[in-house]
């Protein structure tokens, strides 16, 4: 039934699932933490890796992979891995792949709890992380690299920097360096881009955020592209002998799957960063709607970036979408339709202007969230960067006087009316 060559609005909504006659027409829940067997060599088989049964919905669950087929259909992927969170996705994605002793380079324009993760915590497991300026040229960024860096990482669009990376750049940066590129396509979504075509190999998202869309579940993804190739001699784990798993070698018995059964069966599996079956359910919900809201986030995101740029009350406004944007040229060439529905500005008056304004918007909620149908507001320096320094919130696209609107799918001039008002009464009005 699920054909490749399907449309993705097509996907969202019928791929992923094919239910047999007589059987429900949309995934159920299944919420169970076990699955019946009748014969120990069955489940020896499941234990061995030779059957894909589920067992455990620690490692998996059929509501698990109703999401995950048509999410990975989506990205143009292999195969997914759904885990309890975006940090569990960006936190297994990597550690797939590198261990004490290791590196990674990455973008310094990143979600602030992915910088904490990377420069706090990763260093405390022996695992050393360089951030660089994605504007750098090749050869700069290149030099960051060691021989034991493992992996090339970065956002789609930065968050809350907001500057869509060069993945021409980064693509060709990562396989002259032989380590695969790792995207964060939270704010892009597969409707708005897809990085396995720009030379990705492995794709994350906070499920959390648009795919979910409705601000109801916590949750994230990771993605296998199948298109790296990890016999080069820098990947040992996955070419050699598993002594939990008797001696398999991955590559050679999973082949383009490698990476994402890899991360399963041995991180799901130890770490226990698993998705629950009902937020699977409510992911898969999310993603019928999601090409319809990814248009409807990036016109009004668009609409009202442009109207900000005339307000008094406004010093800048950040917006791919708008021509004067610094990467612009990269928003029409790798995000054509749309360039999502985040935008920044800055407020006169700075941080106590920028505090009075989030509290006399009365539709745009203040929220520590962003990717809700419906509008949210921020003042990031303040809440979650603020356990970042303030040259590291300089890195990552932060000053004092930033404003971040997740712009919902509500009415355009609603939304405006609202702006508009917060405004007047941030500069006393």
């Amino acid at each position: 039934m699920h054909k490749k060559n399907w449309r993705i609005e097509t996907q969202a909504v019928q791929g992923g699932y094919d239910p047999k006659p007589s059987e429900p027409r949309i995934p159920p829940i299944t919420q169970s933490t076990t699955f019946k067997y009748d014969s120990a060599d069955h489940v020896a088989k499941l234990f061995d890796l030779d059957a894909t049964d589920p067992f455990y919905t620690r490692l998996g669950n059929p509501t698990w992979d109703a999401f995950e087929k048509k999410i990975a259909m989506m990205e143009g992927g292999v195969a997914a891995l759904a885990t309890s969170s975006g940090q569990a996705a960006s936190t297994i994605s990597l550690l797939n792949i590198c261990r004490a002793g290791q590196h990674i380079v990455t973008a310094s324009t990143l979600y602030g709890g992915t910088y904490s993760l990377f420069a706090n915590t990763f260093p405390k497991l022996g695992v050393e992380v360089t951030f660089i300026d994605p504007n750098a040229g090749e050869e700069e960024i290149k030099a960051a690299f060691r021989p034991e860096t493992r992996a090339l990482f970065a956002e789609t669009i930065g968050n809350p920097g907001l500057n869509v990376l060069d993945f021409e750049k980064f693509s060709q940066i990562a396989r002259d360096m032989q380590v695969p590129l790792v995207i964060d396509n939270t704010f892009g979504t597969p409707c708005l881009c897809r990085p396995f075509e720009h030379g990705a190999n492995i794709v994350i998202h906070s499920a959390t955020k648009y795919i979910d869309g409705h601000a109801t579940s916590l949750g994230g993804v990771i993605i296998d592209g199948g298109n790296f190739d990890w016999n080069n001699g820098r990947y040992p784990e996955l070419t050699e002998p598993d002594s939990s798993y008797h001696g398999l070698r991955y590559t050679e018995k999973f082949g383009p799957m490698a990476y994402i059964i890899k991360a399963r069966v041995q991180y799901m599996r130890d770490l226990g960063m698993a998705l629950g079956p009902m937020n699977a359910w409510m992911f898969n919900q999310g993603l019928h709607t999601l090409p319809l809201r990814m248009e409807r986030h990036s016109v009004n995101a668009l609409a009202l970036a442009k109207h900000l740029e005339k307000h008094d009350c406004v010093s800048w406004v950040n917006y791919p979408g708008l021509p004067r944007h610094p990467t612009y040229e990269l928003t029409k060439k790798y995000l054509p339709l749309g360039a999502s529905g985040v935008l920044t500005f800055g407020i006169k008056g700075g941080t106590e202007a920028g505090k009075k304004f989030m509290e006399a918007c009365k539709l745009i909620a203040l929220v520590v969230h962003v990717g809700d149908a419906r509008s949210c507001v921020l003042h990031p320096a303040s809440t979650t960067h603020r356990q970042l320094s303030e040259e590291q919130q300089k890195a990552s696209g932060v000053s004092p006087d930033l404003i971040r609107l997740s712009v919902g799918i509500e009415h355009i001039d609603d939304l405006i009316e609202d702006v508009d008002q917060a405004l007047r009464v941030s500069q006393g009005g």
